[in-house]
């Protein structure tokens, strides 16, 4: 091989591990921001920069999830909001709900995210919360749904105050994971 050839290729292999670090790196920082957590729950613009910290909880990034869900020994839940079929379509409508691809193995708890939850919106967070843990608020849960977004941020928050202790929020969610080229299934809500 000529000299020529072999530096080209040094150099190009050189610009793919600078890539992949700065792709890393990027990752990681995506959701660290000078955002101040607020004193209640995020309450709209739920898409926007999130703060680096959660008090209470264990902030991860994708390889800490990604060790995590490889362990199997924590639950993973999306909160990423669902809309509903709206209740005034004429009959011969058809709707298709939005597929959602998460984390395999995961939960989804869609709308428990929300700044305020109605009555059967915070039963039913509370009993798949029940349910998932078999009961024990000790055991580990992780809450996630997309980068930049406050649900997941306001689902930990709330878990918390539900009384779980050990509480880990992956601010980065299935954008993150996808990005590390992780696997994603397709899943519906529970019910």
């Amino acid at each position: 091989m000529n000299s020529h050839l072999r530096h080209r290729r040094v150099w190009v292999a050189a610009a793919c591990f600078a890539l992949l670090a700065l792709a890393d790196m990027r990752g990681s920082l995506a959701h660290a921001t000078d955002v101040p957590e607020p004193l209640g729950y995020r309450m709209k613009a739920f898409r926007a920069d999130v703060p680096k910290t959660l008090a209470g909880a264990t902030v991860i990034g994708t390889k800490e999830a990604e060790a995590l869900w490889r362990r199997k020994q924590i639950v993973f839940i999306d909160v990423l909001q669902r809309i509903p079929k709206p209740a005034n379509l004429p009959e011969d409508t058809v709707w298709r709900d939005k597929k959602r691809h998460n984390i395999p193995g995961s939960y989804w708890l869609p709308n428990v995210g929300f700044g305020r939850l109605p009555p059967s919106g915070a039963a039913y967070f509370r009993d798949h919360l029940h349910r998932l843990t078999q009961g024990d608020p000790s055991r580990a849960i992780v809450f996630y749904c997309l980068d930049r977004c406050w649900m997941s941020w306001n689902a930990a928050k709330r878990a918390m105050e539900y009384g779980y202790s050990n509480v880990h929020w992956y601010p980065q969610g299935t954008d993150g994971w996808s990005a590390a080229s992780l696997p994603l299934e397709e899943k519906l809500p529970e019910k």
